[in-house]
């Protein structure tokens, strides 16, 4: 008797997303260059916001891997979980809100990634970055 297994996750086997995730891959495989255009926005994204916090005095870091990345309010490096728990949680759910209510949705909590996708632009990088610069001196 085989045991059952449960999988479950925000459109899990929705046909609609499985079509969209095909498709999804389906591109990425097409051109290997997608794969270093999204670490190349996703680094871009990342340092940009880095440097913003930086500059208006707080204690930030970020990292990136391929087209996943996020943020802590700590000087990092964060190489671990008790690392990211050392994190200031309080002012990333500060700056989380301020950001989403300039029209920037992120990850809403300092523990899970953000997603780059192929259709980001430069411009959309540099305008979430001068948003960023907006929040880190309000907050």
């Amino acid at each position: 008797m085989r045991a059952l297994r449960y999988q479950a996750g925000t459109l899990s086997g929705n046909p609609l997303a499985m079509t969209a995730g095909i498709e999804t891959l389906k591109r990425l495989k097409s051109d290997p260059n997608n794969y270093k255009e999204l670490e190349r926005k996703s680094k871009k994204l990342v340092d940009g916001i880095v440097a913003a916090g930086k500059a208006n005095g707080h204690a930030i870091t970020g990292g990136q891997a391929g087209g996943m990345f996020g943020w802590f309010f700590v000087d990092g490096p964060v190489l671990s979980f008790s690392d990211a728990e050392k994190s200031d949680g309080a002012k990333f759910g500060r700056w989380h809100k301020a950001m989403l209510e300039r029209g920037v949705y992120l990850a809403p909590s300092r523990f899970e990634a953000g997603f780059m996708s192929l259709a980001h632009t430069d411009e959309d990088i540099d305008n979430t970055i001068a948003i960023a610069n907006e929040v880190m001196k309000m907050l």
